[in-house]
């Protein structure tokens, strides 16, 4: 009858098809007894979705050490997921993560690699998945304070963000996190105090004056807000602006000053960050220590291992050709020059000898700071890389030339 001659025609392809399974997985398994690794994979690759899927189920039920042999197949045909899930309760958790990062499976990575005890890079995954509470968790249980205030930030959380930059010593990047603070949020005000006298005490009275009329002009509550008012007249007398201070406190009108230029817009410039969204520049300026070296110290020494980029904010220094007392001097740098940049994405020695001319205040990321950073920022990693490549094989076509 029809009816039977259709469920023999698909019980026939069942068999057919476990068949053809079987006798492709016996010949992989005879392939991975000779350890013909190689040809093993070669005849993965060609398989269909369907017959691989398959094989993955049979490779599954077999012993721990035969399914290792079928591990470094699926490796070497490069089905890196295929391969971490038959390493999945295997009890090597560390080699399951590792081919789950490769395939792009930061969720399943982090899991395994939590299980393997490595808790930092296990974070790491979970942020770069996008499970930022889950980061949070463990950075909190690891003490680690910068990563902690990066996802807080990340997860709109700004207030705790900043208390955390605070404790760090990270005024910058405290104004950074508060900086995102809407006029719709009940704690506007108290965010815009909070930059302002933390630019004031940084040195920046113009750019925290900025801060305050920029608020004014867009929230009524902090027009009307008496603290603002008070703060806006300390800022104007701190200025030497005694009789503007008086009309403010008059409800007159002042005029309005520029912000001065900040270390962010001197990060942003760097070439190989051209291409950086917004919310991954601020990332990444949030990563960034300030740090001040005094009139003559030595910023950086010529044949030591780079230790990561370097912009300068305010003074100047020398570059020479080496420390020796008649060694050329090359050039001198100001305010808004990087130096280092190479070290961030590659092992490399300082190439010149870089000593501080006079006092100097600047941005450091620390090499360290900065592959957290490329761990946790899949897309600007990309970009970075890919300016950086661009840059380099221009400065080769150069020296060609």
């Amino acid at each position: 009858m029809p009816g039977a001659t259709g469920g023999q025609g698909s019980g026939g392809a069942r068999v057919g098809t476990d068949a053809e399974g079987a006798g492709v997985l016996r010949a992989v398994r005879s392939l991975v007894e000779l350890e013909q690794t190689e040809q093993a994979a070669q005849l993965y690759e060609e398989m269909g979705a369907s017959q691989r899927e398959r094989l993955q189920q049979q490779a599954a039920r077999r012993p721990a050490k035969e399914r290792r042999g079928f591990v470094e197949v699926l490796r070497r045909a490069r089905d890196f997921l295929g391969a971490a899930r038959l390493m999945d309760g295997s009890g090597d958790d560390a080699t399951a993560a590792d081919l789950y990062l490769q395939s792009g499976q930061y969720l399943e990575a982090a899991e395994a690699l939590l299980r393997a005890g490595d808790a930092e890079r296990a974070a790491a995954a979970f942020e770069r998945a996008g499970a930022l509470e889950r980061a949070l968790e463990v950075y909190r249980k690891l003490g680690a304070r910068e990563a902690m205030a990066q996802c807080l930030a990340r997860l709109k959380r700004p207030f705790d963000a900043a208390d955390v930059y605070r404790d760090l010593g990270q005024p910058h990047a405290e104004v950074e996190v508060l900086g995102g603070v809407t006029p719709e949020d009940p704690r506007y005000v108290e965010a815009v105090l909070r930059m302002c006298r933390l630019l004031d005490v940084e040195g920046f009275t113009h750019r925290a004056l900025a801060v305050l009329v920029d608020a004014m002009t867009s929230s009524d509550v902090a027009r009307a807000e008496s603290s603002v008012v008070t703060e806006k007249a300390r800022l104007l007398r701190r200025m030497g602006m005694e009789a503007e201070a008086e009309a403010v406190l008059g409800r007159r009108t002042t005029p309005s000053t520029m912000p001065v230029a900040n270390g962010y817009r001197f990060l942003k410039a760097i070439p190989i960050f051209g291409e950086l969204s917004l919310e991954d520049m601020k990332d990444l300026y949030r990563q960034a220590r300030q740090v001040v070296i005094a009139q003559g110290a030595v910023v950086l020494e010529k044949g030591d291992p780079g230790v990561g980029l370097l912009v300068l904010l305010e003074g100047t220094v020398d570059v020479f050709s080496g420390a020796e007392p008649d060694a050329r001097h090359l050039n001198t740098l100001g305010p808004g020059a990087h130096l280092g940049e190479i070290s961030l994405v590659q092992d490399a020695t300082v190439s010149a000898h870089v000593r501080a001319r006079t006092a100097v205040r600047a941005l450091r990321i620390s090499r360290t700071a900065f592959e957290h950073y490329l761990d946790t920022h899949e897309a600007a990693a990309l970009r970075i890389y890919r300016l950086f490549t661009q840059n380099l094989a221009a400065r080769v076509r150069a020296l060609s030339a």
